[in-house]
């Protein structure tokens, strides 16, 4: 028993002390045989020995779990000195990363504007029927109101479908010239490969008095942003309809991918949609009480510019949070 006793309290390291734990007490263990020894005692004498034996069993268990604690407790700590981390150590590989693609998509289109003298506006995401469609000539019952998908809330509100509302509430508050952009968040009920039901939108708008303001104007603009964003790109722009502008247009750039040659992004035709713009309609000055003024706009989709900036091919990458994916950037 001392000779177990002294090995126990000699024992290093947890494996070591297992061991001995079933020299003493395992099927052929030291104490274990003991018990196997009072079949051939009887009377007193058995049971004075079986008292003794288990004296010496309730010694050692107790010797065990205090040993068994002492050792546990020093390899933790030995374990935690291992994996401790110094946080203020230098980390030569530094990573500088310009933000979201999003984000950063979003500023560069901000920053464009601005320098041009833009205003930067910030509208409600919980809208009214009025300011989301029928200023902007889509009264109800319009067709074209069922191109957006609409959430709607009770008493005619609505998460606003796109950044249009903040045009009108600044053409409300304010009289021309007026030269803004607004940008933020829309929502419409879709979700696929190119589709989320919340995306960003960045709109702008420009009204003068009498007629300053003429398309031309707005073809010179956007064909410098589109330069601005994309480099050397071929830019077009095709009649279109969008029921607050008249005459409306799309804008389209020569493929980034294929250079204008035809691949299956472009879908072999060298041109890829990026804006919409055209000249206000006069239904839309109405609705805000302006007289004897022109104007033109024009909207994008940021997520639209962010996939083709960045060499992104599903719109969902950018809401998963997938540090594999964001990291490129």
């Amino acid at each position: 028993m001392n000779t177990l006793i002294q090995e126990l309290q000699n024992a290093q390291t947890s494996q070591e002390l297992e061991a001995i734990r079933l020299k003493a007490l395992g099927k052929k263990g030291i104490i274990t045989q003991k018990f196997s020894e009072l079949k051939s005692l009887e009377g007193q004498d058995k049971k004075n020995f079986a008292q003794e034996i288990n004296e010496v069993k309730q010694k050692f268990e107790s010797l065990y779990y205090l040993k068994k604690t002492e050792l546990q407790t020093r390899e933790l700590e030995n374990s935690l000195q291992k994996e401790k981390i110094d946080v203020s150590l230098f980390q030569s590989q530094n990573h500088r990363s310009f933000g979201h693609p999003i984000n950063y998509t979003k500023d560069r289109i901000i920053d464009y504007f601005m320098h041009l003298g833009y205003e930067l506006c910030i509208g409600p995401l919980v809208e009214d029927d009025f300011h989301n469609f029928s200023a902007l000539n889509l009264p109800e019952y319009h067709p074209a109101r069922d191109m957006q998908d609409t959430f709607y809330f009770k008493d005619s509100m609505l998460l606003r479908t796109h950044t249009s509302p903040v045009q009108i509430r600044t053409m409300q508050t304010q009289t021309p010239p007026i030269k803004m952009i607004c940008p933020g968040p829309t929502f419409r009920r879709d979700y696929d490969l190119t589709h989320t039901p919340m995306f960003h939108q960045v709109e702008g708008l420009v009204v003068d008095n009498g007629n300053k303001a003429s398309f031309a104007n707005l073809k010179y603009t956007l064909e410098d942003f589109l330069k601005h964003i994309f480099g050397d790109v071929k830019v077009r722009f095709r009649s279109s309809f969008f029921p607050f502008t008249e005459p409306s247009a799309e804008a389209d750039i020569s493929c980034v991918f294929c250079k204008g040659k035809g691949c299956r992004v472009c879908s072999d035709t060298g041109w890829l949609e990026v804006l919409g713009c055209g000249v206000v309609d006069e239904y839309v000055f109405e609705a805000v009480g302006y007289q004897n003024v022109s104007g033109y706009a024009f909207g994008m989709g940021i997520e639209r510019l962010a996939m083709l900036t960045c060499g992104v091919n599903d719109l969902r990458s950018f809401f998963e949070t997938d540090l594999r994916v964001l990291e490129q950037f």
